[in-house]
């Protein structure tokens, strides 16, 4: 009885049981309905139900002609879908997700979906860039020009000064004064004839005195941290005020000549700072960097104090069989560079003397700087240009140094500027500052060699006195106004210094330091130098090939690396020299590697060019 009895409780309470799970199961369920429909809709998934509705609709209106032209092209239209749908919620999931494992599963789904290979590129495209001006952004990488008409006017007028500019421009400043003085440059121009309305004068009054709070403000204020707290109510003011002002009916030609007056006035304010702009670029390049100028004072003192012993140089400077290069500067970095590099590359390096011709202010530090630094068996002349005898009549107090030219052609197509680097006044003293030699290199400061020169002391030179690079970019007959009545080929081409083989035996039977003094008495001034250099030397010129120098990198963005390595001689003509702040520092790299670094003199005076 008692068995039969637990038996009939235990199935009277399985019922229960069951009834009771499946009420959970079903409550369970209902809340995970609850939470996954306002999931759906707020990751947007309801678009992709409500684009599937309407395509049904419309595909049922569809002809038979229509239905195969749109299943051409379904499986687009199906891509661009689901990537939109895929996208779409992946960008609400975000912050969960990192951005490369979002761009391929929505590749992958893609994928899947079309059965079409979607590149990455297309999926993540890259900005483009608009190069502005000339320059390059890498190593090796040549960037095309995009020059407009303005920056090349600026360029003819102020030689490489725009070019300077352009890769150096930074992002606009103070954007809330520049909007300021916009907004009162608009209410200047309508005041005049808004104040002349009798009917207007209320409104006239508003003008005015918002243009005398703007006046105010930003005769306090010349940058966005100066500004007032409650600026943008006053600039919402303004607007107003302005929007108001463009709506009123006034004589539009009074307007029209306050705003040619405005626009006159501003475009005069633009060329003076242009102008004064460009000044301060030129007299940065004129001046000594405060490095440098501590450099040589350093320098000076540690002569003077250590007061070292000059070498017996004698059996070396006047030796004629010897290699001998002459240098003309001021400037010891420079020139340190220039004999540095020209070492390195030497096969026999004992050979090689160089003359250093410096002024009197440079010449204690420039000694002192040659006598504490090696240059493997080179050995290193420091003269002074007021103990030498020099030709009648040339000032010795001066360092004529190696001049440059500045040539501009302007044209409807295209604009350049080219720099022509010639002799000075000094080099036409070289016979008398060295009498026992036959034959000498004349090397610029802003010059670095990358080759061995050796093989221009065998150049056969058939009797002509100078061995130089013609600059067939200039013509004679482009100076015509440098060379005066003379007779002379206006289709020759001009040359450049940088590196001259001159052959001094040659230069004494020709007494061309004799025409040159000719020249300069009967027309020709210190400023067209140039004239003379280029008449003195017709015909006793020896065209070096053009793979021995490469002009251009003080001044010429577009030079690529491939031309670089190919020259012997890197030739920094223009007014970016490679020691300056300015310099192009694509190209510096290739002064600044034969520099000694380590020297304790550059590290006290902080010389990083």
């Amino acid at each position: 009885m008692q068995a039969g009895a637990i038996s009939s409780h235990n199935n009277n309470t399985m019922p229960g049981k069951k009834r009771w799970s499946w009420l959970v199961i079903a409550v369970l369920g209902l809340v995970l309905l609850s939470m996954l429909v306002p999931l759906a809709f707020l990751l947007g998934l309801h678009n992709g139900f409500h684009s599937v509705a309407h395509t049904g609709h419309a595909t049922e209106q569809r002809n038979a002609a229509s239905s195969r032209k749109d299943a051409a092209i379904k499986p687009p239209l199906i891509k661009g879908g689901v990537s939109t749908r895929v996208d779409g919620l992946l960008r609400n999931l975000g912050p969960t997700l990192p951005k490369d494992f979002r761009r391929n599963l929505v590749k992958e789904t893609e994928n899947k979906t079309t059965g079409f290979a979607v590149p990455t590129q297309v999926l993540n495209p890259s900005p483009k860039k608009h190069n502005v001006g000339v320059g390059s952004s890498t190593e090796g990488t040549k960037t095309n020009q995009v020059v407009d008409q303005s920056e090349k006017t600026c360029e003819l007028k102020f030689g490489s000064y725009c070019l300077w500019r352009q890769q150096h421009r930074e992002k606009m400043k103070d954007f809330i004064v520049k909007r300021m003085k916009d907004q009162l440059y608009v209410a200047r121009a309508y005041y005049p004839s808004i104040a002349k309305l009798p009917k207007l004068e209320q409104f006239s009054q508003e003008i005015k005195q918002n243009i005398q709070e703007f006046e105010r403000i930003l005769s306090e204020s010349s940058s966005d941290i100066d500004l007032p707290p409650q600026v943008e109510k006053k600039m919402q003011k303004m607007e107003t005020t302005i929007t108001k002002a463009k709506s009123a009916v006034v004589d539009c030609n009074n307007v029209d000549k306050k705003l040619r007056q405005l626009v006159d006035l501003t475009e005069d304010e633009a060329n003076f700072h242009m102008k004064q702009s460009a000044f301060l670029y030129q007299l940065a390049v004129q001046t000594t960097p405060k490095s440098l100028h501590c450099l040589s004072m350093r320098l000076t003192v540690e002569y003077f104090k250590t007061s070292p012993d000059d070498a017996d140089l004698s059996e070396s400077v006047l030796n004629p069989d010897k290699y001998h290069y002459v240098i003309f500067s001021n400037n010891m970095l420079a020139s340190s560079v220039v004999i540095n590099s020209t070492v390195k590359h030497a096969k026999v390096s004992r050979k090689q003397v160089f003359h250093v011709l410096t002024d009197k202010q440079s010449f204690f530090s420039m000694k002192m700087w040659f006598l504490t630094n090696s240059y493997n068996d080179a050995t290193v002349q420091v003269l002074n240009i007021e103990d030498l005898d020099l030709l009648e009549g040339q000032p010795s107090s001066h360092l004529s140094m190696p001049q440059e030219l500045r040539v501009s052609f302007l044209s409807a197509s295209k604009s350049r500027t080219e720099y022509i680097s010639v002799f000075s006044h000094l080099h036409y003293s070289l016979p008398r500052i060295f009498p026992t030699l036959k034959k000498i290199i004349l090397l610029d400061d802003d010059i670095v060699v990358q080759r061995d020169l050796s093989a221009l002391w065998n150049l056969d030179m058939n009797e002509k006195v100078i061995g130089a690079v013609q600059f067939c970019k200039v013509k004679l007959g482009v100076i015509k106004n440098y060379l005066g009545k003379e007779n002379y080929d206006a289709n020759s081409c001009t040359w450049m210094s940088g590196i001259n083989v001159v052959d001094l035996v040659r230069w004494r039977e020709r007494d061309v330091t004799r025409t040159y003094q000719s020249l300069v008495q009967r027309r020709l001034t210190e400023t067209t130098t140039l004239g003379a250099t280029m008449l003195t030397f017709q015909g006793l010129l020896f065209a070096l090939d053009d793979t021995w120098v490469l002009s251009g990198l003080g001044h010429n963005y577009g030079i690529t690396n491939e031309a670089i390595n190919k020259a012997a001689v890197l030739h920094f003509n223009g007014n970016m020299k490679p020691w300056l702040e300015l310099g192009i520092p694509n190209y510096k790299i290739h002064w600044r590697k034969f520099l000694n670094h380590e020297n304790r003199f550059l590290t006290d005076c902080n010389v990083n060019p």
